[in-house]
């Protein structure tokens, strides 16, 4: 069954210069269960708890919208560019097979 307590952890530049591509990093502590996988208490196969959905937003704007499904490792790691263009916020947002989504929000400081 899936970690209760997820924790995502984001990493972007300090400090990225207007016009150019940053890299983002981000990885979510989850099991991510397939349902395929046979539970010998109960005779049955552990339900399927994927995170099916992650996306992120800057300035307003979706910059990347990716759907996940079961061949997805545990813990997922994400990485992507995307292009400096003014400082503000850039908010990440998992959703679960239940709908319940997990959030993060990193700040990005654009200079020149």
């Amino acid at each position: 069954m899936a970690v209760k307590n997820i924790e995502p952890k984001v990493r972007v530049p300090g400090t990225v210069k207007k016009g150019e591509p940053f890299e983002i990093k981000c990885v979510v502590t989850h099991i991510m269960e397939t349902g395929q996988r046979p539970n010998k208490e109960t005779g049955g196969r552990f339900p399927r708890d994927i995170l099916n959905k992650l996306i992120v937003t800057y300035g307003g704007k979706t910059v990347l919208h990716a759907d996940w499904h079961p061949g997805v490792s545990s813990n997922p790691y994400t990485s992507f560019f995307v292009v400096a263009t003014a400082s503000g916020p850039m908010e990440f947002t998992w959703t679960d097979d239940k709908g319940e989504t997990h959030k993060k929000s990193v700040n990005v400081n654009v200079a020149g």
